[in-house]
């Protein structure tokens, strides 16, 4: 019976991604009034008959809902529920799904072939293998903490830190940056603060870049398809962060120690990844389950790239944290409160 449940939420998560990509949610949610297929296939610009299929599997899915089930195919109308729309539409609410839940799937479902060759042979699966999909819903899915949460962490965590940081001139590193939501998060925490960006995927730098343009704060924000271990920019950071990252980092010691060369002799590197159990646990709760999938399906993957690979995983738990920290020459590492159900907070000293 588990099985089948699982099949049958994974059914209608592929029929989700559907509504995502398709923007059939957002043409439902944008809409003052219920709508027919024939009004959804023409805002959205696909097939009518695809379109009805659609709706009536998310009717009975109870995802929509209909305005009378007797009516004829063409003439019936669907309503989205306001609190339907804000988990299936892409947001900085709390409650949006749709990158975190949604559109992944489309990147594991690319990588699949690739994934089963991996495990064969014991060699990595690069990013770029999971496409457009994986990386638009990586970026997007801590979009809410890092809006939401993550100035608030850094003021009652390390209110040293915020204290520098609310001076004028002060410089932060977001290293693996991604499109960009940390960085233009700090920014607007510290509006006299400058904010480098820095990965080595172009695209996602692209996208940075066009995000901090929509959000103002291009100004200050400076994104770079750039090696953080660049000696020109050693020493020039008052806090350096690396984000729900280096678990999925090849070789994790060399990021660590290129974070570290970064921070200026007062500076503070901040760390967030993924909240596991301190100590291997089966049967595991929801949330270790989600973190062991998510490992299986890509980040393992992910660390398994290039010669020497650690090969680390998404379950990077506190003590490997704190002997990869050492080993990158940190003196200190200290576990911050975080109110986050799937990621800690780590502040590295030295």
């Amino acid at each position: 019976m588990r099985m089948w449940k699982s099949l049958l939420a994974t059914q209608e998560l592929l029929t989700s991604y559907l509504g995502v990509r398709l923007g059939l949610y957002d043409v439902l949610a944008a809409s003052g009034e219920p709508l027919t297929a024939a009004q959804v296939a023409d805002r959205a610009g696909i097939a009518e008959r695809y379109a009805r299929e659609w709706l009536e599997q998310q009717a009975v899915a109870a995802i929509l809902t209909v305005d009378d089930i007797r009516a004829q195919p063409g003439e019936r109308r669907y309503s989205m529920p306001a609190a339907h729309a804000e988990v299936l539409t892409i947001s900085d609410s709390p409650a949006s799904m749709a990158s975190l839940a949604v559109l992944p799937l489309g990147g594991i479902a690319l990588a699949l072939p690739t994934l089963l060759s991996a495990y064969r042979t014991g060699e990595g699966v690069p990013d770029s293998v999971f496409g457009i999909d994986w990386r638009e819903g990586h970026s997007g899915a801590n979009r809410s903490l890092f809006a939401h949460q993550l100035a608030g962490w850094i003021k009652e965590s390390m209110p040293d830190v915020h204290e520098t940081l609310s001076q004028p001139g002060r410089r932060i590193a977001d290293v693996a940056c991604g499109a960009g939501w940390s960085s233009v998060a700090l920014a607007h925490a510290y509006p006299d603060a400058h904010i480098d960006g820095l990965d080595f995927d172009a695209d996602a730098i692209a996208d940075a870049k066009m995000l901090a343009e929509k959000e103002g704060v291009a100004d200050r924000v400076r994104f770079e398809a750039r090696d953080a271990a660049d000696p020109e920019l050693a020493g020039e950071y008052d806090l350096v962060c690396l984000f729900d990252a280096l678990h999925e980092i090849s070789h994790p010691v060399a990021v660590l120690k290129a974070c570290r060369s970064l921070k200026s002799p007062q500076g503070t590197v901040l760390l967030m990844d993924a909240k596991v159990a301190t100590a291997f646990t089966a049967p595991g709760d929801d949330v270790e389950r989600f973190q062991y999938c998510t490992s299986v399906l890509h980040c393992l993957p992910a660390a398994m790239v290039g010669e020497g690979s650690t090969g680390t995983g998404t379950v990077l738990r506190p003590q490997a944290v704190r002997t990869l920290a050492k080993q990158a020459g940190f003196s200190g590492m200290t576990i911050l409160p975080a109110t986050d159900g799937f990621h800690r907070l780590y502040r590295l000293a030295g």
